[in-house]
């Protein structure tokens, strides 16, 4: 459907008028691209020499067919993790090197072909060079934590699942709209979820904040869901235009509600630090030492 610009440049718009922050502010291009996709493409032709050739060699095709196969999916999920992993301040590595397994079955796969195809020799050099090739354009999986330093494990944890459950969420709401085929509506959520997103951000970065948030993370973010896809089911059928500003109403009101409440944890957040500097402070004069 056609959508009218409405920017600060349009007839209707102002030159002064700031811009609003779009929904995908701050948002990096996927890594998980093309050259993670050819990897599911490049060992199709084994198919092929496989089935033209002997029983022996036929199975050591298909043998290192499902190796290449089984090392693409692995080094795309574990890219979507480095992803992840990347996007939060705090996080804790991946509890399955996927890329690096990768890599290794990626030289194994590619060993097995070049056996069948040639011998143990010609075998020997396609693991290492395919297992080092592998590395080096993938790059190794996190290794460590991030951002853990003087934090309460069994904390994060139970921010992780609460972050977890409210991602989930998210998703759903974006496949519901996505149901509406309403280009202008979608784009409302992916503004909405930015918010939540910012203040899942915040709770990570402050696991005390999860106890203040929870609310929000669960039971309002459910009620969006599942308001998400009654209205999908809705404007899908009749396109109701009552429905349609029915919803767009509650992503205003929830998105107003969101916000503040996230702007309320970061000044909590900047309160509890000026009281730890007063108190420091005032222990330093106890045991007489100036401050400025």
């Amino acid at each position: 459907m056609a959508q009218r610009y409405g920017g600060k440049y349009s007839p209707q718009g102002s030159q002064n008028a700031p811009d609003a922050p779009g929904p995908y502010q701050g948002a990096r291009a996927a890594r998980a691209g093309a050259r993670v996709n050819m990897l599911f493409l490049w060992p199709l032709p084994l198919i092929w020499q496989a089935f033209t050739s002997p029983p022996v060699q036929m199975a050591q095709y298909l043998v290192a067919l499902g190796l290449l196969m089984l090392a693409a999916w692995l080094t795309r999920e574990g890219v979507l993790a480095h992803e992840a992993y990347d996007a939060r301040k705090v996080a804790r590595r991946p509890r399955l090197p996927r890329k690096i397994l990768g890599s290794a079955l990626t030289g194994l796969g590619l060993g097995v072909a070049g056996f069948a195809g040639f011998g143990a020799i010609e075998a020997v050099i396609f693991v290492v060079l395919g297992a080092v090739l592998h590395g080096f354009a993938f790059g190794p999986d996190p290794l460590s934590d991030k951002g853990m330093e003087g934090v309460d494990q069994f904390q994060t944890d139970r921010v992780a699942r609460a972050v977890d459950e409210a991602e989930k969420h998210l998703a759903a709401m974006s496949g519901a709209v996505k149901r509406a085929g309403d280009r202008g509506v979608a784009d409302r959520v992916a503004r909405f979820q930015a918010v939540v997103r910012e203040m899942l951000r915040t709770v990570e970065n402050d696991p005390r904040d999860l106890t203040a948030a929870r609310k929000y993370m669960s039971v309002y973010l459910m009620g969006a869901r599942d308001a998400s896809v009654k209205f999908a089911d809705i404007y899908a059928r009749n396109q109701s235009a009552e429905a349609k500003a029915d919803y767009l109403s509650l992503l205003d009101d929830l998105e107003t509600q969101f916000g503040a409440k996230t702007q309320k944890l970061l000044l909590d957040d900047h309160s509890d630090l000026t009281i730890e500097i007063e108190v420091l402070r005032d222990r330093l004069q106890r045991e007489g030492v100036r401050t400025q």
